[in-house]
């Protein structure tokens, strides 16, 4: 009688066990915000996109306000076309708002941060931000590579006396 007490209890214990991995597994791959609620989406036009992923965030103050929904390339402008699935509750967003990809750390994430405008008119459903009031990521190698470049140049051509 006594080893069945403790079998019921070993088996609780490892049911407990895979509960938490699922949940665990279920946090870290952001699978439970797959059936959140849509919210409205916003387009946003970058040169550069860096690193950006589908399902990256989107933060307002540090908060996270929506994901990037889709990723898409205009052949005409040869930019990137960033739509943003933005919360429903965040629908007091000025249409001037900035946006610019930062990243989490110096390797971390890309992510996009918005930067709220002064305008009373708020965004709303399929509205695209102003072309001139996004900022592309910031490529590491480029800059690496202007750095070395820079440096390179201006050993060169220094005169030795």
């Amino acid at each position: 009688m006594q080893s069945r007490i403790v079998e019921i209890w070993v088996g609780v214990f490892v049911a407990l066990g895979f509960a938490a991995l699922l949940m665990l597994a279920m946090q870290v791959s952001n699978l439970s915000s797959l059936y959140a609620d849509a919210g409205y989406e916003v387009t946003a036009r970058f040169r550069n996109i860096g690193g950006l992923k589908v399902r990256s965030p989107i933060k307002m103050a540090g908060v996270r306000i929506g994901r990037v929904s889709r990723i898409d390339f205009d052949n005409k402008t040869y930019e990137a076309i960033v739509i943003m699935n933005i919360e429903r509750q965040y629908d007091k967003i000025p249409t001037d708002t900035s946006a610019i990809i930062l990243t989490a750390g110096l390797l971390g994430e890309q992510y996009i941060g918005l930067e709220a405008g002064g305008e009373t008119e708020f965004l709303v459903k399929n509205s695209e931000l102003n072309p001139s009031l996004t900022q592309s990521a910031v490529v590491l190698e480029q800059l690496i590579g202007k750095f070395l470049y820079n440096s390179a140049s201006g050993s060169g051509s220094a005169k030795t006396n």
